[in-house]
């Protein structure tokens, strides 16, 4: 489904469930208070500029007696193959998203990820997937770099532990071809890049992956995941304590410079280990 249908698919599920609501005689407030979400998070579910997790849509069908359609919708909407099911709702906020900060303390960030190292990473996770599925999500990992091209690209600030760039992916050629494609992208300014050093110490175990996202119209979300499971907070307690942690990790890390510099040094690592293999 094409961005804009399936925002204008979005705007229909905000529209029936503000017909079903009103109809019900309930506030956005006393919807809320069923559901579990601010009334405030109801009209902005209303208006189509977030969307509501899965649990949250079961619980305005049970709320409304409206015999699962939001959860329907929500499934038709969310199933995306390109993406694990858990990341599915993130990536519908990214690609929303004026202001992304991230920290990876394993992996390349997918946004940043080359092909042939997205294609290593897939196919690590699953060992006995056909190619077409292989394929299938390394296409959709690279369309989700699409939102940093252009001028309304969100501001795009990464933070990568060193150990991110000493792990040959894919082997050294390909390790270091993803190196340079973030060098890239931080001399053009499409990103701030940081990188924590092994010598920061537990700075790296304060959150694992996460991701804030900020937007032009609705509060801030973060996104944390761990091995085959996602998280999408909207708490803004939780989320205000994400943003702490990151500035923490921001603090921890070497300056811009200093970063491009050990990108750069592993960049060369991994072309020298190449030429030799």
């Amino acid at each position: 489904m094409a961005n804009g249908s399936r925002q204008a698919a979005w705007e229909f599920f905000g529209l029936e469930l503000k017909r079903r609501r009103e109809d019900a005689g309930l506030t956005q407030v006393e919807l809320g208070l069923r559901v579990f979400v601010s009334g405030g998070y109801i009209g902005q579910f209303e208006q189509a500029i977030r969307k509501p997790q899965l649990d949250v849509a079961q619980r305005i069908d049970e709320a409304l007696q409206t015999d699962g359609i939001f959860e329907r919708m929500w499934r038709q909407l969310i199933d995306d193959r390109r993406y694990a099911e858990y990341f599915a709702a993130a990536a519908e906020l990214e690609s929303a998203a004026i202001e992304i900060s991230e920290f990876a303390p394993a992996l390349v960030p997918g946004l940043l990820q080359t092909a042939p190292y997205a294609r290593a990473v897939t196919l690590a996770m699953n060992p006995y997937a056909e190619d077409d599925y292989i394929e299938e999500k390394v296409v959709g990992r690279l369309e989700r770099a699409a939102i940093l091209k252009g001028a309304e690209r969100p501001r795009y600030w990464v933070i990568l532990h060193e150990n991110v760039l000493g792990i040959p992916v894919g082997g050294p050629a390909v390790m270091a071809e993803q190196l340079e494609h973030i060098l890239s992208l931080a001399r053009r300014r499409v990103l701030v890049l940081q990188v924590l050093p092994r010598a920061a110490g537990a700075y790296a175990l304060m959150t694992g992956q996460l991701k804030l996202m900020e937007f032009d119209d609705a509060p801030p979300t973060a996104y944390t995941e761990a091995v085959y499971s996602g998280n999408l907070l909207d708490e803004p307690a939780v989320v205000h304590r994400a943003q702490a942690a990151y500035d923490q990790l921001r603090a921890a890390a070497l300056s811009p410079e200093a970063s491009l510099a050990l990108v750069e040094s592993a960049a060369e690592d991994q072309r020298r280990c190449a030429s030799t293999t």
